[in-house]
């Protein structure tokens, strides 16, 4: 006969119970989590993001080792700066903070196809030829097509390694058996760990793989660089703790259908954010550009009405660019607005004050606004610039082909100061311009520089009666 007590002997409530997971709902988009799911992530408002994923409960049945570690001075930590790995790429250096930090985390993302594996293959190739061991893992890839890419990009070395693996683990035990300068993985949504029920590229994988890329990093002293895809509006897929977790973010940016691309540091715990670097796509791969107001400009052709160029700061490098607007007759019921490389509720404030300032009404027109060479522009200012581009193309009058506009325009049709502008007219002037307009609050601050007429403005209608003879 068999008693109650003994049924306890099967442990049939631990066996019943682990039946019945729990599973909760997470937004791939913004890591927001619901119990149910919904058609729209309730944070941040991304249709069709949320896939179910099993809570993870704790792990039972192994001892937990607590290391002993004890705080210090500050002071006493050896060494004022962070030792830098410089890779040979000088656009690549200045975006990442003047070289590469031991054991930091990098995260690189961008559109496909627009050039990060390629731009990854060329970093870790010009680390190794320095004498450096690298190791390249691509879960995308087999290591006979990075072969293949390696010799076509001219990115072979004996001290490049390249390994075809999505395993978590397999990939940690590679690195920890054998002593590397610098890992790539390509890419963070192919990586899965074993112990994890949900599909790789899902949030708990991605969020689980970060953690031990991080601490792998941070116990070996080895930078690892992570790529990742990026979503329909641009922002790198996974959860938002990932950003949060690395040292730095990079955007790799860019049209495809233009030649340019443009790296751009969007945060970076060793150095300046907002740098930029920029390169140009050939078949060998990606070409550092130096001098890009130089390229920018080399096909601008001057005396044409919409034409205008202004100079932009783009970290701690001032860049010219030109700005091209078109204003033409719509036979539309609702006019046009399309802006490509500037922030589109800026150009409709602008161009709302030109209507009061200036008495041009742009209502019923269709309206173009485009910055050449696919630069993106988040800057007020490139104000000055955009408002004598519309109103050269509304009036059908082009502004001097030597004449450069820096300014931000407030909401009463004044200019005001802006940042950098010393910096920004030597660039200018070396590029071969000879007239800057700038804010007039800003002129008393400015030295002189050879070669350059500075004129300063105070309201926009100033502006229009210098550039357009009234």
């Amino acid at each position: 006969m068999v008693y109650f007590h003994d049924l306890l002997n099967f442990n049939w409530k631990r066996d019943f119970l682990k039946k019945k997971d729990k599973f909760i709902f997470l937004c791939c988009s913004c890591g927001g989590q619901t119990p149910k799911w919904m058609g729209r992530c309730p944070e941040c408002g991304a249709w069709d993001t949320l896939v179910e994923e099993k809570i993870m409960g704790a792990v039972s049945g192994k001892a937990r080792t607590i290391t002993d570690s004890k705080p210090v001075s500050i002071n006493a930590v050896g060494g004022t700066q962070a030792l830098r790995l410089k890779t040979g790429i000088t656009e690549f250096d200045r975006v990442i903070g003047g070289g590469i930090v031991d054991g930091s985390l990098v995260l690189i993302g961008g559109d496909p196809g627009i050039g990060k594996s390629t731009l990854m293959l060329q970093v870790m190739s010009s680390l190794s030829r320095a004498d450096k061991k690298c190791l390249y893992v691509s879960g995308e890839e087999s290591v006979l097509q990075l072969s293949m890419r390696g010799k076509r990009l001219d990115s072979g070395s004996d001290s490049l390694f390249i390994a075809a693996q999505t395993d978590l683990d397999s990939i940690v035990s590679m690195v920890e058996k054998q002593h590397y300068d610098a890992l790539v993985i390509d890419s963070i949504q192919t990586v899965f760990h074993p112990d994890i029920s949900s599909t790789p590229g899902s949030v708990n994988q991605i969020r689980e793989a970060s953690m031990r890329f991080m601490h792998l990093a941070k116990t070996t002293g080895i930078p690892i660089f992570l790529v990742g895809h990026v979503t329909k509006v641009g922002a790198i897929a996974g959860p938002r703790v990932m950003e949060h977790m690395v040292d730095t973010v990079l955007y790799f940016e860019g049209d495809k259908n233009h030649i340019f691309r443009i790296l751009r540091s969007v945060k970076n715990r060793f150095g300046a954010t907002d740098e930029i670097g920029v390169f140009e796509m050939r078949e060998q791969g990606l070409i550092q550009v130096p001098d890009p107001s130089a390229v920018f400009l080399s096909d601008r052709s001057g005396g044409v009405p919409g034409s205008v160029v202004t100079s932009s700061m783009e970290g701690t490098r001032p860049i010219l660019v030109e700005i091209q607007g078109l204003v033409s007759s719509s036979g539309l019921t609702n006019p046009r607005r399309t802006v490509l490389g500037l922030d589109n509720n800026r150009v409709a404030m602008i161009m709302a004050v030109m209507e009061k300032s200036l008495g041009m009404n742009l209502s019923g027109l269709d309206v173009f606004m485009n910055v050449v060479g696919g630069v993106k522009i988040v800057e007020p200012a490139a104000d000055l610039a955009v408002a004598a581009a519309l109103a050269g193309s509304f009036l059908d009058k082009s502004v001097h082909k030597e004449i450069t506009l820096i300014g931000e325009i407030g909401l009463t049709g004044e200019i005001r100061a802006v940042s950098h502008v010393q910096a920004r007219i030597k660039e200018a002037c070396k590029m071969g311009f000879t007239t800057c307009l700038v804010p007039n609050s800003a002129v008393k601050q400015l030295s002189r520089v050879k070669g350059m007429t500075i004129e300063g403005i105070s309201f926009l209608k100033d502006a229009m009666e210098v550039l357009f003879d009234g």
